[in-house]
């Protein structure tokens, strides 16, 4: 269930207050003076030289990722989380100790977009590079839409990284759809993970039902409750958090259950100096450049000074609240002109649905308030241009101006800075920090009109503070924004991290099965290999008429002598692998070798007494016969007349920061493992040690206990029984097979349907 979020009450418009004390000089130089600060102190607090150098994993998978010319306000999933991940990168790279930088996200292979996009490896520099990898359709997609093919990528970087010379020393993730990923990897290898939200579903929801959106519409649009569910998780196993802004911990972290404010830290980005700088003093070539041309035509006195905007084609940037503040003020249109960069366009028509809205709501004001003459929106620029549009409105004297609803930070805001424009900004979110930094600015509230126009107007109006709040944004920008002091603050963070959570070697095959297979089938047992003895007679055909040609695998939340004991009386040939008690135990069955790295693989972070004495105070929860629990599972009958929401009892193991997998399956059982472990997880260890391709391990389940096992690059099928409902939400994800038969008879239509023996002849009579 979605929170219920307060509003909260701001002032119209005021100076932000500094968050550290000011330098106590001025230098002559402000920017390189106090750059190199930065990069001696910070680099005194370097590792030494003896500690092992780092590979670090970045994943961020929406928009388009390249490392030149960055599309950015081409599209909602293309802006300063693209920029930011790319720069991130870059400057990791840079830092003495570190070995490698792959920063990971989606291959797009789209006749709509460049083919850069499609290049698998594409190297940022030495040391560093862009992975691409296959994530669902080739074609370029929402980020929304990216949901059902999440567990296919997971799956398909794992079996990456294992071709690599080693692994990862962490995984740094970028969003919900990355941080979901990131789980899965971690809870597979060990890894330590990092994570950085950008935004936040519970933040943006609240946002979206302030604006009049119903919670249908946000949930149809947005699929909200599969990013939140999955921003809870992924917070529940991160090691850290790195926000850019103290805001950020306080407003938004704090509306979601698994909220640990000791594991976040600020590590604000950076800006590249080398890229945004302030104009020479010399004056300005007789030739404008391009895209100041483009600026000019549509501006009756070019030599004003330039309010400049530059923003996504997005309403929850309020461009239209900026356009009817600036319309609206007499004074305003007399002294300056207002500039809106909103990314490129052809034609407003062939844009998708939201920056159509906003652009062409824009061009209807622009109509009413008769703002010919006053206003720009050209239609292209390049992202190389950007700085020179920055330099352009400096040298006019003019203003940078932010008036988003909501801005998580606010890249667009450094680079002005340190180009030195003073800022209006939104009082939401990250601007609150950077110009309590920088002391460069004014804060408004973006919804009052009046306040947006009184702040520019009192920075226009007033030489002396336009050009305090320029210098200051030069002092301090270089202070605390640079991504060289970025990056070091970077490694100071994750190096205890790192040095905690030691992975485990990659573990080699154990040989214990003699037979070699390129194949598999694991199947879970109720309701899916049982319920139907006459289907269970015909598959037990098949499976012995091919013994020899796969590897049969069985998958259970039983315990191993309920499922012996099963298996014997039904006479179900003997397993290769059993994995038991719900993912917690793996057997190799002749000798019924136990894997004992697995148990210690899962054991991390394990409190079971702890976790006894919160399901103690849940109502309508009843512990299963000793007979059902094992030492990595607790197991309870869940009576929904009486027990809250299974949902809320995740939000309540989330309060108490207990990372753990609770799994409810057959409309009855709630059963509680470790977060490491669970049936999916547990075979695909076992297929990494036997180096079985998941693409050819076909997976079968009924219950909602069955469901990792199903999502991502498995053959999976869904066998028809009357709890299969609680797999419905897996009839969107890529690779999942409903079957019309039931139980074992849709495991002989799933062998059918995925053609499971190339060809080789399956009789069901």
């Amino acid at each position: 269930m979605l929170k219920q979020l307060a509003s909260t009450q701001f002032a119209s418009c005021k100076l932000a207050s500094p968050q550290f004390a000011p330098p106590a000089a001025t230098p002559q130089h402000p920017v390189q003076q106090t750059a190199a600060a930065a990069t001696r102190l910070e680099r005194s607090a370097q590792p030494g030289a003896s500690e092992r150098p780092l590979y670090l994993l970045l994943i961020s998978l929406h928009g388009l990722i390249r490392g030149q010319q960055l599309e950015l306000g081409r599209d909602a999933d293309t802006g300063g989380q693209t920029k930011y991940v790319v720069e991130l990168a870059k400057a990791l790279a840079q830092q003495p100790h570190v070995e490698q930088v792959d920063l990971v996200t989606r291959l797009v292979v789209d006749a709509a977009v460049s083919d850069d996009y499609a290049q698998p490896i594409e190297p940022l520099g030495e040391h560093c590079r862009i992975v691409r990898l296959p994530a669902g359709p080739e074609a370029y997609i929402a980020k929304e839409q990216l949901w059902p093919y999440l567990g296919n990528f997971a799956d398909t970087l794992h079996a990456w990284l294992k071709q690599q010379p080693r692994w990862p020393d962490l995984i740094h993730t970028h969003y919900a759809d990355a941080g979901y990923v990131g789980v899965r990897l971690a809870n597979l290898t060990g890894l330590p993970l990092v994570h950085t939200g950008h935004s936040l579903g519970r933040d943006k929801t609240r946002r979206l039902l302030a604006v009049g959106m119903a919670i249908e519409q946000i949930e149809a649009r947005y699929h909200m409750i599969e990013r939140i569910s999955a921003e809870e998780d992924t917070l529940s196993h991160a090691s850290l958090v790195i926000t850019s802004t103290r805001n950020e911990i306080e407003s938004q972290y704090e509306l979601y259950d698994y909220y640990t404010p000791e594991k976040m830290a600020v590590i604000p980005p950076g800006t590249d100096l080398q890229q945004f700088f302030p104009p020479s003093p010399e004056p300005a070539a007789a030739d404008p450049s391009p895209i100041q041309q483009e600026i000019n035509k549509f501006l009756a006195d070019p030599t004003k000074p330039m309010i400049l905007a530059l923003s996504r084609a997005d309403e929850r940037k309020n461009i239209i609240a900026l356009l009817e503040a600036f319309g609206q003020e007499p004074r305003l249109k007399a002294m300056a002109n207002l500039v809106i960069v909103m990314g490129n366009r052809d034609d407003i028509r062939e844009l998708h649905e939201g920056a159509q809205h906003v652009l062409t709501e824009i061009l209807l004001v622009i109509d009413a308030l008769d703002l010919y003459g006053v206003v720009a929106l050209p239609k292209h620029h390049q992202s190389s241009e950007v700085p020179a549009i920055y330099r352009s409105a400096t040298a006019s004297r003019g203003v940078f101006v932010n008036p988003a609803l909501t801005e998580p930070f606010g890249l667009t805001l450094l680079e002005a800075a340190a180009s030195g424009l003073p800022l209006v900004a939104t009082d939401n979110g990250g601007p609150v920090d950077i110009l309590g930094n920088c002391r460069n600015g004014l804060l408004v509230d973006p919804t009052d009109r009046a306040a947006i126009a009184s702040a520019l107007l009192a920075i226009l109006a007033d030489p002396q503070l336009w050009a305090r709040y320029s210098q200051q944004g030069l002092i301090n920008i270089a202070r605390y924004y640079s991504w060289e002091a970025h990056a070091s603050r970077y490694l100071t963070a994750i190096r205890p991290i790192i040095e905690q959570h030691r992975p485990p070697e990659r573990p080699p095959a154990s040989g214990r099965i003699r037979q070699s297979f390129d194949r598999a089938i694991f199947t879970a047992v109720d309701n899916t290999l049982l319920g139907d003895d006459e289907g269970l007679e015909a598959l037990v055909k098949v499976i012995t008429a091919h013994r020899r040609a796969f590897m049969f695998g069985v998958a259970t939340g039983r315990r191993l002598d309920s499922v012996l004991m099963l298996l014997k009386r039904k006479a179900i040939p003997a397993p290769d692998i059993l994995i038991t008690s719900l993912g917690t135990e793996i057997y190799y069955t002749g000798q019924l070798f136990t894997d004992v790295a697995w148990n210690r693989h899962i054991n991390h972070a394990w409190t079971p007494q702890v976790l006894k004495r919160v399901m103690d105070e849940i109502p309508g929860l009843t512990l299963q016969p000793k007979s059902e629990q094992s030492r990595y599972k607790l197991s309870y009958y869940y009576d929904a007349a009486h027990a809250p929401p299974i949902e809320d009892i995740h939000g309540l193991l989330h309060q108490q920061e207990l990372s753990v997998n609770a799994t409810y399956s057959f409309g009855q059982y709630l059963d509680i493992v470790p977060a490491r472990a669970s049936k999916g997880q547990a075979l695909r260890y076992v297929a990494s040690q036997y180096e079985i391709p998941l693409e050819q391990i076909l997976v079968t389940g009924g219950s909602g206990g069955d469901e990792d096992m199903l999502r991502g690059n498995t053959l999976g099928v869904v066998v028809a029984n009357r709890h299969q409902e609680e797999l419905a939400n897996l009839s969107e994800w890529q690779q999942v097979y409903f079957a019309a038969g039931a139980h074992s008879w849709g495991i002989l239509d799933a062998i059918h349907h995925y053609n499971f023996f190339q060809r080789m002849s399956c009789s069901v009579a």
